[in-house]
């Protein structure tokens, strides 16, 4: 059974689905640690309410990275817990050496567009004013540049004529709570 790492920064929406999906039996795999860049992140609680192992991890003075001690400690951590995949579920940072090193190939992201279209934040709001008519969700995996890995799976929303960013990517986050789950199911069992 592979043993996951999961890395959030924010509400952990992503996150929930993932531990739901392993409660339910789908997601053959066993969430190891959760670990937050954000203090009061309330994907920190999702893991207490799951009984998963959790951490805070102090970023450093870098607002879109982590501070290189920083992520060598996020390295040990993982390394610590045995974990086989780590999972970004909304962790704001991009990784570098480190980690990429540490675990090539083994680090999956989820992305709120159908990449390459659209990398980086607020990508429904740039479908949106890209007067686009289908966006989505990527999962891929993580490499040295932002949202660019190998995409693994994509998942299409349709945009309403109606839709705001908040309903647009209201949808999409259903999309990925579905997607994500299914696709580090698949990972697990190959």
């Amino acid at each position: 059974m592979k043993r996951l790492g999961i890395l959030g920064s924010g509400k952990g929406t992503n996150c929930r689905a993932i531990l739901e999906s392993i409660r339910s039996g789908a997601l053959p795999a066993e969430a190891r640690v959760v670990i937050s860049d954000v203090l009061d992140a309330p994907i920190l609680d999702i893991a207490r309410e799951f009984s998963v192992a959790n951490a805070y991890l102090p970023a450093g003075e870098f607002r879109t990275r982590l501070e290189p001690e920083a992520e060598m400690e996020l390295v040990r951590i993982l390394c610590d817990a045995g974990v086989d995949l780590v999972i970004l579920a909304g962790f704001m940072r991009v990784l570098k050496s480190p980690m990429l090193q540490a675990f090539p190939r083994r680090i999956l992201n989820i992305h709120p567009s159908l990449l390459p279209k659209f990398p980086g934040l607020q990508a429904w709001g740039k479908a949106l004013a890209a007067a686009e008519k289908v966006t989505g969700c990527t999962v891929h995996y993580v490499d040295e540049k932002i949202d660019h890995g190998d995409i693994i799976a994509q998942c299409e929303v349709p945009i309403l004529p109606n839709d705001t960013p908040e309903s647009l990517h209201a949808r999409i986050q259903i999309a990925e709570h579905e997607l994500y789950p299914a696709v580090i199911a698949e990972l697990c069992r190959n």
